[in-house]
């Protein structure tokens, strides 16, 4: 299916070599659980439509929350993890603009967005095949990523500067064969635990891996958007454990030398092929430091070369919501981990600060993320940074 954007301006502009000026950006990335069974009564019926209604009322205390965090923080490019796929912009991502977004929440002030870019993810997506090996060809576990329907836990870009949706690559459909030194996943005798028809059609992606080329005043930035499966909610065989590490590893060959295999949905090979600055963004669902992910891929994606590795977002009320871990300010979720990420480059970009918005108590929106269901069990990251003079 077409991507859904607005305003497919290419304009990257460069004068005499060098970028005309610095401009500070906040970029940030928020899993919101906006997705249907967030919504509705267990055994209800699920889909998109399910949002699409709570985004058309205006009136949902959970969206309005979410909307009122993002207006306190003004992010000028914003990745939105767990917001469901629906296809007709008019039903959901402009809904969402329109409804909460321009009109003040819980005092905040009203942002706009002229630029958003969103596309089909694997979650949702039936397979045809026996995937968790019950017995049974059915379910959101039998679907390519872990979905009760097309779309569940989608991603949504909203940016206030052009997107070149023509020259974005995704990589929804890259199979995960075709990643040298895959993770295998194998039933208890040692035998494959995808049947061979499976595998052959598997995609790593549980969502989709995108590279979204923006034009800032001029000057071209790249994101490097993911969201991949959570290492858990499996069996010893760790069939998501393995998922995730390799979802996350695929952004350290993306923006390295092993990138060769890579091919994306229109058929263009190799890693990233810009000079440009460039940004990996999303939920990652591990952590370099604590949880059940393998922890190898999220390192090296984390100390990469070509990444900035300081500072690492933060919060105080995160710090006090584990007041007895030393890693809790680092934290991007209620279920204390790191598991969000806004990595900038090391080219072409001066990080000025950044956090993780988590208010203590007796703090404005304290109450807004006192739970998962007053918001998310996430917390929105942000940096605040420049894109500096320097020539490409």
């Amino acid at each position: 299916m077409n991507p859904s954007f607005k305003g497919l301006l290419a304009g990257i502009g460069l004068c005499g070599g060098l970028y005309v000026h610095a401009t500070e950006l906040t970029i940030a990335t928020f899993n919101v659980s906006m997705e249907a069974e967030n919504y509705v009564a267990k055994g209800s019926p699920l889909g998109p439509e399910v949002l699409a209604g709570q985004l058309a009322s205006g009136k949902n205390p959970q969206i309005s929350n979410i909307a009122a965090i993002l207006q306190q923080v003004r992010p000028d490019i914003l990745l939105l993890n767990e917001f469901d796929y629906i296809a007709d912009p008019a039903q959901g991502v402009q809904q969402f603009i329109s409804q909460y977004l321009t009109k003040p929440q819980h005092g905040g002030k009203p942002l706009q967005y002229p630029y958003f870019y969103y596309q089909t993810v694997n979650t949702g997506q039936p397979s045809g095949f026996d995937l968790n090996n019950d017995g049974k060809v059915e379910g959101a576990e039998d679907a390519w990523g872990f979905g009760h329907y097309p779309g569940q836990y989608g991603m949504l870009v909203l940016s206030r500067y052009p997107i070149d949706a023509t020259k974005a690559r995704t990589f929804q459909h890259f199979k995960w064969k075709d990643m040298p030194g895959h993770k295998e996943t194998k039933k208890a005798d040692g035998s494959a635990w995808f049947s061979p028809q499976a595998w052959e059609k598997m995609p790593l992606s549980s969502k989709s891996h995108w590279d979204l080329p923006l034009s800032v005043d001029g000057k071209p930035l790249h994101l490097l958007i993911s969201h991949p499966t959570p290492p858990v909610f499996d069996g010893p065989e760790n069939r998501n454990g393995h998922r995730n590490h390799d979802e996350v590893k695929f952004w350290v060959d993306y923006l390295s030398g092993n990138a060769d295999y890579i091919y994306d949905d229109k058929g263009g090979r190799g890693g990233y092929q810009s000079t440009a600055p460039f940004i990996v963004m999303g939920d990652q669902n591990s952590s370099p430091d604590e949880g059940d992910a393998h922890r190898y891929a999220i390192q090296a994606l984390v100390n990469h070369p070509t990444i900035q590795h300081d500072p690492v977002p933060q919060s105080a009320g995160g710090a006090a919501h584990t007041p007895d871990n030393p890693m809790a300010k680092f934290h991007t979720a209620g279920w204390r981990m790191r598991a969000d990420y806004v990595l900038p480059s090391k080219h072409g970009i001066k990080v000025n600060s950044s956090g993780v918005f988590w208010p203590v108590k007796g703090e404005p929106l304290y109450e807004a993320v006192a739970s998962r269901g007053a918001s998310s069990d996430h917390r929105l990251v942000w940096v605040k940074l420049s894109l500096t003079d320097e020539k490409k």
